[in-house]
């Protein structure tokens, strides 16, 4: 079942498999998949599944008064629900069982208690949501660098030299993490103002990566320079300059092809 294409659009997912997404029994195939999930539907059965249904209405609650509800607002809300809910109840038992659990979407809510758990500093943080960087799931990698960017963007000196360390691991995933979570730009996030300015402090993590053989860390720096070729042109187009010059490889190129777009349009 981990092999599954998935479905093409929302009324092509067939219903035992939608049953057995929105019951956690199996994980979400592709985007499609992901956003018809009822997440609602989802956190019932999982409440029902671990006899923890009095959890339930303080986060349908806090679901009903959300301004917008979409797909990562619900999530968000859920995730920050069990949050507190176990730390009310010292429910760590729980908190294990959502981080392993088989559904995709919970593994997603179980990252909003280490993004919101404010009693970790910055290097506790990155070292709990390394697990989740890795993760087999896109869903679950892009959530887990959302969760701790605003933490990320609070602390920025030390979490670059952390992440600086990831970008040596041998997981394309983790790779991909530092990028991603530091993105001057980003996206459905907001913006980092200190990396829009000044992008070359993010230097010791974008050098290590700026001919990774991982398509999925190429497509991520390359955003990444391409995000700060809106503020800083210069820079941009100089680094990837020096780049080409130092090394001479197709993935290189790559990445400087896509951090340039915008400025060769």
């Amino acid at each position: 079942m981990t092999k599954r294409k998935g479905a093409r659009s929302t009324k092509d997912i067939p219903n035992d498999i939608l049953q057995q997404i929105n019951s956690g029994q199996i994980e979400t195939a592709n985007l499609i998949e992901w956003l018809a999930v009822d997440q609602k539907i989802l956190l019932e059965n999982l409440l029902k599944q671990t006899n923890r249904t009095e959890y339930l209405k303080p986060i349908l609650n806090k679901i009903d008064q959300l301004k917008k509800q979409t797909v990562n607002t619900i999530n968000e809300a859920i995730g920050s629900g069990l949050f507190e809910l176990t730390t009310q109840n010292r429910d760590e038992n729980f908190l294990a069982i959502i981080s392993n659990h088989n559904a995709d979407l919970v593994r997603c809510w179980a990252t909003y208690t280490i993004g919101k758990n404010e009693n970790l500093n910055i290097s506790e943080t990155l070292k709990q949501i390394q697990p989740f960087s890795a993760d087999n799931h896109f869903g679950v990698r892009e959530i887990c660098w959302m969760t701790v960017r605003p933490k990320i963007a609070k602390n920025l000196t030390e979490s670059i030299e952390i992440l600086s360390k990831w970008t040596s691991n041998e997981d394309e995933n983790i790779r991909r993490f530092t990028t991603e979570a530091t993105r001057p730009r980003g996206v459905w996030c907001e913006h980092i103002e200190e990396l829009k300015q000044n992008p070359e402090l993010a230097l010791s993590i974008l050098e290590p990566l700026k001919s990774d053989k991982a398509k999925y860390v190429q497509d991520s720096v390359g955003n990444w320079l391409n995000d700060a070729s809106k503020t800083q042109p210069e820079f941009i187009t100089e680094l990837c300059k020096r780049w080409e010059t130092e090394s001479n490889t197709k993935e290189t190129k790559y990445i400087t092809k896509k951090a340039l777009r915008t400025l060769n349009k």
